[in-house]
């Protein structure tokens, strides 16, 4: 008598019932998933920007740019050194085109104290002396680990601002040394991305100029130690307003923990923000301070608002106003969360994907799959007969139980994909092939019908697990190593082969013990 464990049985069959809820989500239209119970899976395979529609964008990280502005704060630092130290110093200024801080010294006895002070100041910089000449840059280890820094926070910033956006399965990856890919499928304002993108988000808070808070337009003269930025608001008369704004930066955006859009009393969009400890400290600080004076709120070098400071604002918690929508006051608010960009990004290359193209794709994939496991299913019903019906049952388990493992671990599905699948519904049925031949050769070497069968499925085993095993090395290095859609494709070849090792070895031989004690044949159909 052919026998099976029960327990593997029952395994088996609770396998199959957890595949067919988990899978069928997939399988039916929104309207009638929102009829499913809750208690029920919802889940479903996301699908990929190539089948869904969506955008692609590839950034390039502005790294000069980059290195520029922490040359800008190194240069405002080593200012303030140097009136500390009492340094005689004459045209102190950056070069942007070589990356270098200059300045002349009034006495060049005082060099060597200059190199000890730049040093202690930042280890990264490179103090070259010429006579009375200092130049000041980053070293060369320093500028390409600042470099790969930019980059790398770039990346994440902008991570968490796709997230911010509710946007599902973003694919989000490094190319090269300066540039970002992104795709994000199911996108219906890719504008608007690109515009979240493409901002900065620095924040800082400024006082105005005491005596001279307006000016006229952006090319009036300034005082010393200000400078003149626009604003989006108009005058009475409808002319642009442009304020006076110091350089100092007394607070920055790095002290935020949390933004979001209130209301005013007369129901007006308004954006609340709030520090922590460190930044409400300071920010304390700098309203008991100045009060009755204006107080610049600076976000990538416009002045959003410049509120009198009236009181003192000491538990850490801010409003910025304005003439927002709630879109803008949302998108703000998002920015601020998301933190600010260490350097600009350039948009290189953008495409839509239109959901038709979608639609033409899933149509393609859902007609080459089903026709190849037509054609997979017809060739082993003639080969083996009813023993091949058992093994394209076990295939349609394996695309079923596909889908469901794709569905409950949130995978994206794209284009690739779908050619895994297709490629493991062939697969499926080849260590079935193995395991019949071998059934066949027994039979033929004399082996009575039941022997013939369980030293088919036992023989077999190695050669199935040598063969799908090596096949399991590619997938994982298409995984590790490839970006995108390989990386899909790598994803649903895997956990296709897994599952075949389930469907063709146990499940087909669940089929074929049970069918045999029952019927009781006295001649193999294969």
């Amino acid at each position: 008598m052919l026998t099976f464990a029960r327990w593997k049985v029952l395994t088996s069959l609770i396998l199959c019932l957890l595949g067919l809820i988990y899978a069928f989500p997939n399988f039916v239209s929104e309207e009638k998933l929102k009829k499913i119970p809750s208690w029920l899976p919802h889940e479903r395979v996301n699908l990929g920007l190539d089948l869904q529609g969506g955008s692609h964008l590839l950034l390039e990280v502005d790294v000069k740019a980059g290195l520029k502005e922490r040359l800008s704060f190194v240069l405002d630092n080593l200012r303030k050194t140097l009136r500390t130290e009492k340094i005689g110093y004459l045209d102190l200024s950056l070069d942007s085109t070589e990356d270098i801080i200059t300045f002349q010294l009034r006495d060049q006895s005082q060099a060597e104290k200059i190199s000890t002070i730049i040093k202690k100041q930042d280890p990264d910089l490179e103090v070259k002396l010429e006579g009375k000449i200092c130049k000041i840059t980053f070293t060369r280890a320093s500028i390409a680990e600042r470099q790969r820094s930019i980059v790398d926070q770039s990346i994440e910033i902008v991570r968490r601002r796709i997230d911010e956006l509710g946007t599902k399965e973003p694919s989000i990856q490094r190319q090269g040394d300066d540039r970002v890919l992104i795709q994000i499928p199911g996108l219906s304002d890719p504008g608007r991305v690109k515009n979240l993108l493409g901002k900065t988000a620095k924040m800082t808070f400024r006082l105005l100029h005491d005596e001279h808070p307006y000016a006229s337009n952006q090319k009036d003269v300034s005082p010393p130690g200000t400078e003149i930025l626009p604003n989006d608001d108009v005058r009475q008369d409808g002319k642009a307003i442009f304020y006076v704004v110091r350089k100092e930066n007394l607070l920055g955006g790095e002290s935020l923990v949390d933004a979001g859009v209130s209301f005013d009393e007369y129901h007006r969009p308004q954006v609340s923000f709030r520090f922590d400890n460190l930044g409400a400290k300071k920010f304390g600080d700098i309203t008991s301070k100045n009060i009755h004076r204006q107080l610049a709120i600076v976000l990538d070098g416009k002045v959003i608002s410049a509120p009198t400071i009236q009181t003192p604002i000491t538990g850490g918690n801010g409003v910025i106003t304005g003439k927002f929508t709630v879109q803008e006051a949302n998108d703000l608010a998002l920015l601020m969360r998301a933190g600010a960009l260490v350097a600009p990004l350039v948009v290189l290359e953008e495409r839509t994907v239109g959901p038709d193209l979608g639609a033409d794709s899933i149509a393609s994939g859902r007609y080459a799959t089903m026709l190849s496991v037509v054609m997979v299913a017809v060739f082993m019903l003639i080969a083996y007969s009813l023993f091949g019906f058992f093994a394209n049952a076990a295939m349609l388990f394996n695309l079923i139980l596909t889908v469901a493992v794709l569905s409950l671990i949130g995978a994206t599905l794209t284009l690739p994909g779908i050619a895994g699948i297709a490629l493991t519904m062939g697969m499926a049925v080849d260590a079935n092939v193995l395991i019949n031949e071998r059934i066949k050769e027994e039979l033929r070497h004399g082996r009575k019908m039941l022997s013939a069968i369980d030293v088919g499925y036992r023989q077999a085993m190695n050669t199935i697990l040598d063969s799908n095993l090596t096949t399991l090395i590619g997938a994982a290095a298409l995984f590790l190593f490839g970006t995108g859609p390989v990386k899909g494709f790598g994803i649903t070849l895997a956990i296709g082969i897994l599952i075949s090792m389930f469907t063709a070895i146990i499940l087909t031989r669940v089929f074929v013990t049970y069918w045999v004690n029952w019927s009781k044949p006295t001649k193999l159909p294969i």
